[in-house]
């Protein structure tokens, strides 16, 4: 136990230096559910809550991680560290992450200032690893100055990049059926910026003036929501995209709302992590006790209804 605690420490401490093989190994740790990470993320905590980080969602296809691409290689101009957590589908036979993101940020692969990272979803329904948040921590205890979150896609139960990012990017693409359905009020309600991206299209014009008048239906709001026409794989737009990232930011660090919006993230993350954990908790039950096995059983028969058996799951000690 001694020499684990003496290899934490190390790690801790590379990881806080900024050493990049110490920030994959502490995420690899924390991925795999292993006390180590967890014990990690406790010892390295106290140093997190300086780096922005940003959420990127849309569909898929629209060109999320080009122009993430493309604002890392700004942010790099400007000397800023930057790690990017790129969450994908899980493969069905591995339950690792696909590389796709991964390839199309290839440019920046051997950038020092850099960290890029996929993430399997391993079935979470709101398109992020229930993991990710730690993941972030670690990176922001790395010294990095800016996190990009990038999310598998968008739609209903794909919207909690709110519950992790203290700016929410959402991507879209013209003339894209599912850039139309990213239009349903669950969704726009989740941006603080909007960027129509391969503005090229014809249709742009007709998607913004769609896009202001479902924003038009919402409540006021102090912070106007910006929608910046870009062209990713030719860094347009990239600069004015970076400003309105920027101004949002000063803008909830104004109002205070940040640490709010921070307190509102991290809460919902400690809530996730437990429900998690009592989920596992309580699979394993069914697995290994025959009191539970009998309890679904008599659902089974029919002579006990579902809502009641959970009812009866839940007052046992699991």
């Amino acid at each position: 136990m001694a020499r684990a605690g003496t290899q934490n420490a190390d790690l801790a401490e590379r990881l806080l230096a900024g050493d990049k093989r110490a920030l994959a190994r502490a995420i690899s740790l924390v991925e795999d559910d292993d006390p180590q990470g967890w014990a990690l993320v406790r010892e390295v905590y106290p140093h997190t809550g300086k780096a922005a980080i940003v959420g990127f969602t849309g569909p898929p296809g629209v060109g999320k991680s080009t122009l993430i691409g493309a604002l890392t290689a700004h942010a790099r101009q400007a000397d800023r560290g930057v790690a990017v957590l790129s969450i994908d589908p899980s493969s069905p036979f591995t339950k690792g992450a696909l590389l796709g993101d991964r390839i199309r940020l290839t440019d920046h692969f051997l950038d020092s200032g850099v960290f890029i990272r996929s993430m399997a979803t391993r079935g979470s329904l709101g398109g992020l690893s229930e993991a990710t948040l730690q993941a972030a921590l670690l990176m922001d205890a790395s010294g990095k100055d800016d996190v990009f979150l990038e999310t598998v896609g968008v739609g209903q139960a794909e919207v909690d990049i709110i519950d992790h990012a203290d700016t929410v990017v959402l991507v879209l693409m013209p003339g894209s059926g599912d850039s139309i359905q990213a239009l349903k009020a669950g969704v726009m309600e989740i941006p603080d910026v909007i960027a129509v991206n391969k503005s090229d299209h014809p249709l742009t014009d007709t998607m913004i003036r769609e896009i202001r008048g479902v924003l038009s239906l919402g409540p006021p709001e102090e912070w106007q929501v910006p929608i910046v026409k870009t062209e990713a794989s030719r860094a347009e737009g990239v600069e004015e995209l970076q400003q309105q990232i920027a101004a949002h930011r000063e803008h909830i660090e104004s109002k205070g709302s940040l640490v709010e919006r921070r307190r509102r993230n991290l809460m919902n993350e400690v809530v996730a992590l437990a429900a998690g954990r009592l989920r596992r908790r309580l699979e394993r039950s069914i697995q290994e006790d025959s009191g539970v096995q009998e309890l679904l059983d008599e659902v089974v028969a029919r002579r006990l209804d579902p809502a009641s058996a959970a009812s009866q799951l839940l007052e046992r000690d699991l």
